[in-house]
């Protein structure tokens, strides 16, 4: 009897990875002999792959939410090898990160001014649309108290350090989850010790050194945190009015916090200066943090309006103390995505009327971009119809 048939190997999945956003390609390679590759993605069959020799690749839309993908091959033989990949976390496949010139959009300025008016304390907003760069800003110069926000700075900082994103039953992976999903002050203090080599203060200037060498000079962060909580205009970038507190303890900018978020998004296609930074940041690195964010638990507030909206994803950062509250992040949709950056502060304490201007911005920004990008395709199809 002749020996058994060894099994086809299964797909080797390059794109995407586990525990990762994805804006939709999917790729790898196969074994030789494969005749079909064919995807499902959370059990639906959404076709096959496209096979040049032992390469293939696909580019579909995915849920805004953490599913699985197996792709299955097939021989001339008729025999099947499967490989899945997950949790991925789909973006929209529109919103794949490219370079966009920022650029003035009146009519979002005048209703992002007139939320702003309406607020009874100081305040400081920045959208942007990433598809086109046109966008709005309000004292988007102008320093706050940073709160939690600067945790983002952190877990930059942790994964320049590290070779690899961490394992989720790790420790540095398990308290990086806390710090940003929960926004957890003593696994952020416990993450700046390990950066400092057991001191938070000495972590504390490792983060603010790699901001500084992100160009983000409006950011400052020192210590730990107390346990318990061209021929268009350009987005003007101002400071109106300006907490006295401003250069003690931690501080950022709407700004700055705009440009990390950016950052970020630029990051997970491969580009922009996160990836330029000395050390281990990668591409790999940027898609886990999106991917983290993505999950943070910490409602209503940009995703006050908008997070209910069907295929609508916020990933976001908030911060807050007694003074000062702030949210931060990225909204994508079907058609795009943009950056949304809201800051606030009163001296006689903020309050939940905070949480529901984020709302507002964001809400506002969604309905104007979507609007445009619409009013984009729709022009399109005039076009190019004959």
């Amino acid at each position: 009897m002749p020996p058994a048939e060894p099994p086809p190997t299964p797909p080797a999945i390059y794109a995407p990875a586990p525990r990762e956003v994805s804006f939709g390609q999917i790729k790898g390679r196969v074994a030789a002999g494969t005749r079909i590759v064919s995807i499902r993605v959370a059990g639906e069959y959404k076709g096959h792959a496209n096979l040049d020799g032992r390469r293939f690749w696909k580019t579909l839309s995915l849920p805004s939410r953490d599913v699985t993908i197996r792709i299955t091959t097939v021989n001339a033989m008729g025999d099947k090898a499967s490989s899945s990949v997950g949790p991925v976390y789909g973006l929209s496949r529109r919103a794949r990160p490219h370079a966009a010139k920022g650029s003035l959009d009146r009519a979002l300025q005048r209703k992002i001014r007139a939320l702003v008016d309406a607020f009874p304390g100081t305040s400081s907003v920045y959208v942007q649309d990433l598809l086109t760069g046109k966008g709005a800003a309000w004292n988007a110069r102008a320093r706050f108290m940073g709160a939690s926000t600067l945790k983002l700075g952190i877990a930059i900082e942790v994964l320049r350090v590290l070779s690899a994103k961490p394992a989720p039953d790790s420790q540095i992976g398990s308290l990086f989850r806390r710090m940003l999903v929960y926004s957890d002050n003593g696994a952020a203090n416990d993450l700046e010790a390990w950066l400092g080599g057991g001191s938070i203060y000495t972590g504390s200037a490792r983060v603010t050194a790699t901001l500084r060498a992100l160009g983000l000079y409006d950011s400052y962060i020192n210590g730990g945190y107390i346990l318990g909580t061209a021929d268009r205009a350009p987005i003007p970038l101002n400071v109106v009015d300006q907490p006295s507190y401003f250069n003690t303890g931690k501080y950022t900018s709407a700004w700055d916090l705009a440009r990390v978020h950016k950052f970020l998004h630029r990051g997970a296609g491969g580009h922009g200066p996160l990836l330029g930074l000395s050390g281990h940041f990668t591409a790999s690195d940027a898609r886990f943090m999106l991917w983290t964010l993505a999950h943070v638990q910490d409602p209503g507030k940009l995703d006050r309006y908008v997070g209910s909206e069907p295929g609508v994803s916020v990933l976001h950062k908030a911060g807050w103390i007694s003074v000062a509250r702030h949210d931060s992040g990225l909204v994508y949709w079907q058609d795009g995505g943009f950056v949304a950056v809201l800051m606030t502060y009163r001296s006689t304490g903020v309050s939940s009327s905070s949480d529901v201007l984020a709302g507002q911005i964001a809400k506002t920004a969604f309905e104007h971009f979507s609007q445009a990008a619409a009013g984009a395709r729709s022009a399109s199809g005039r076009l190019f119809r004959f």
